[in-house]
């Protein structure tokens, strides 16, 4: 602005119409998603205090006939049931209440494509899963968990394809039921999977047929692939990785084509 004119130069402001980049429009989905997150009681409760408590409980309580150290054993299930809660119940529940509100629908008259809004709400799952596993794995350390090495690799890369898995599972659930039914339903999937579905059993350990099932579910493939990779200290195997990027790929394409607005 010149003092003698008192207006801007021309060319100080250079309209630029159009929409913009979809990088920064991904950053600020995801940063705004996973903000709320975190301020969310509900989804801390389900996201960081249950798996606390049933990894302090199972590991110094005896309540389950665990092997020696009794942390190695827990540390992997606790580990997918928080990815499970963070990606799957969490996600569907906020995902079914902002389409209520009419969140979705306010930003779906944005330039916010459909497909970025799933992609931005799979990244905020990852920031999250990341603040998790890093309180459960300094409280474990804390409990005399020492994990194989080898193994740790394998272990990042079962939980970023659950976090695609169960994240895409969670908004095709949220997009796509009435708020409350999703919270019903969420939940009830939640304890299902928990008990049946390998996470707090070992698959080799349910009854028949339901051990074969559980396999094939992302909850069963997780459990199962972090336990051998941070128990054993070795590759999971080909069929864990196929199942949960399955699942991924499947939701991730239902959900983007079904995800409704309110």
């Amino acid at each position: 602005m010149t003092a003698s004119t008192g207006r801007f130069a021309p060319g100080t402001f250079a309209p630029r119409p159009g929409r913009g980049s979809l990088v920064r429009m991904l950053a600020a989905q995801s940063g705004t998603e996973l903000r709320l997150a975190l301020r969310n009681g509900e989804q801390l409760l389900l996201a960081l205090l249950i798996p606390i408590v049933l990894l302090v409980g199972l590991t110094l309580l005896e309540v389950v006939p665990l092997p020696e150290p009794r942390v190695a054993s827990v540390v992997p299930a606790v580990l997918a049931l928080a990815v499970m809660s963070a990606a799957f119940t969490g996600q569907a529940i906020a995902l079914g209440f902002d389409r209520r509100y009419g969140v979705v629908r306010r930003l779906a008259a944005t330039a916010l494509p459909r497909w970025l809004l799933v992609a931005g709400r799979l990244a905020a799952v990852l920031g999250l899963v990341a603040v998790q596993t890093v309180v459960l794995g300094a409280l474990a350390l804390t409990l005399g968990w020492r994990p194989q090495a080898d193994g740790l690799g394998w272990a990042v890369l079962l939980v970023l394809l659950g976090c695609a898995a169960f994240g895409s599972l969670g908004i095709l659930l949220g997009g796509s039921v009435r708020a409350e039914v999703v919270l019903a339903v969420a939940n009830l999937i939640w304890f299902v999977l928990l008990f049946a579905g390998g996470i707090v059993i070992p698959a080799e350990q349910l009854p028949g047929p339901l051990g074969t099932v559980a396999t094939w579910l992302p909850s069963g493939a997780l459990a199962e692939g972090l336990r051998t990779a941070l128990v054993d200290g070795q590759g999971p195997g080909t069929q864990p990785v196929l199942v949960l990027v399955g699942w991924a790929v499947l939701a991730a394409i239902v959900s983007v084509r079904t995800v409704k607005l309110r």
